[in-house]
């Protein structure tokens, strides 16, 4: 009896295992006709027994789920964590041995997150795009890309305790940014895909299912990194953990000019202008023909109220690089702004002969700062596309300008 016994046992396991093989296979079936709610619950109902089958059908169940969940990627709002089911099942489908299918989901997955992520910041749902970016980083820890820009997209959404936690891991990371991007287009989709290789982005151009393929240099992102560590920590007014996070970086990179002018804009934030104007100046010993040292140094000084400082920044760093509008943008709203005072007295004058005298002087003045501001917004128009922001507003504030100073045809032609 005890043998009939142990005979029934082993076909009662022989006919479960039959019955979840065939499980697995009616959900690639569901998933294979679109049917993915029928293919979560199939999937659900042999979950638990999975595991004490071989390895080849765990495979499949992984490499099935990861696609049954994929298929949040063409909902309309994409919920994350199907995707992190879907990614997580592609990876131990990976690990069982399916490495073509399953690296291939992968990268469908991450793509998914990204895109998506994309469209969140479109929409301005930073915090979405956040979540979204870190579960992208989370399925491959290589991809620190991911970490570096959901830590940017929780700064703009002021979800600071999360861009905090991820900026602190890039930095314990030591994560600089430093490196080659590969991409290619998904001639499907029409959509960019970042490749983690060369050589993984050519199998699929290979293939023929990308085509554009495209290489990305990028530059040290580690200053950026401890600068916002930094200003996290005076937002939520730890000014002693800002400093102490600058510093720390300047003792393993101390002629590292970002990180100069980041320590020098800590000092700023602090109202401490005696360090900041000490650490500029040394910047700018170090790095003398660097035109975007000095337009940030005029933007920083302008913002101290020190316009013509300002000024004097901006155009040296014309000097270094022409190319650079929005130095002349800058100067020319420099040269504007002078005009508020000019305005407010005029308003503010009599009638008696020394205030007409007085108002006539003003609108020479006023005169002056329209001329030495029309050649920097000249320069604009010449240099800019006609569809872009810059151009429209230099063309706009031109066309006022010649009109006060009586140059019609200038206006005129502007206004053509």
């Amino acid at each position: 009896m005890k043998t009939k016994a142990l005979t029934i046992g082993i076909s009662l396991i022989g006919i479960v295992a039959i019955a979840q093989k065939k499980e697995i296979r009616n959900a690639g079936k569901a998933v294979e006709s679109g049917n993915y709610k029928e293919a979560k619950t199939l999937l659900n109902s042999v979950e638990g027994a999975v595991s004490n089958e071989k390895e080849k059908v765990q495979a499949e169940y992984y490499l099935t789920k990861g696609n049954a969940f994929l298929a949040a990627k063409n909902q309309a709002a994409v919920k994350t964590e199907d995707l992190v089911i879907a990614g997580k099942s592609f990876e131990r489908a990976i690990e069982l041995g399916e490495k073509g299918e399953g690296e291939k989901g992968l990268v469908e997955v991450k793509n998914a997150l990204i895109n998506s992520a994309i469209e969140d910041q479109k929409g301005e749902k930073f915090s979405d795009s956040a979540d979204k970016l870190y579960a992208a980083y989370t399925l491959s820890k290589k991809d620190t890309v991911y970490l570096f820009h959901a830590a940017s997209s929780a700064t703009t959404g002021k979800d600071y305790d999360n861009a905090l936690k991820y900026f602190e891991e890039l930095r314990d990371l030591n994560y600089t940014g430093r490196g080659t991007i590969f991409t290619a287009v998904n001639k499907e989709t029409g959509e960019v895909e970042n490749f983690d290789t060369e050589n993984k982005r050519d199998i699929y151009l290979k293939a023929g299912s990308h085509i554009k393929p495209s290489t990305i240099k990028e530059d040290s992102k580690r200053p950026d990194i401890v600068k916002n560590i930094a200003l996290i920590y005076l937002q939520k007014d730890q000014k002693d953990k800002a400093m102490e996070a600058i510093q720390q970086a300047r003792k393993e990179s101390p002629e590292d000019t970002g990180l100069m002018l980041t320590e020098a804009d800590i000092y700023y934030n602090l109202g401490k202008m005696d360090k900041y104007s000490a650490l500029v100046e040394k910047v700018i010993e170090k790095d003398p023909n660097n035109a975007t040292l000095y337009y940030n140094l005029g933007v920083t000084t302008g913002k101290m109220g020190d316009q013509e400082k300002a000024i004097t920044y901006y155009k040296r760093a014309i000097e270094l690089d022409p190319e650079m509008v929005n130095a002349n943008i800058n100067i020319a709203s420099a040269i504007l702004n002078k005009e508020k005072a000019i305005i407010e007295e005029m308003n503010g004058l009599g009638m008696s002969n020394a205030d007409n005298k007085r108002y006539e002087e003003l609108q020479k003045e006023r005169s002056k700062l329209y001329k030495d501001a029309a050649p920097y917004l000249e320069k604009v128009i010449e240099k800019e596309p006609k569809e872009s922001a810059e151009y429209k507003q230099s063309v706009q504030i031109l066309t006022q300008i010649y009109g006060v100073l009586g140059e019609t045809e200038k206006a005129n032609a502007l206004k053509n």
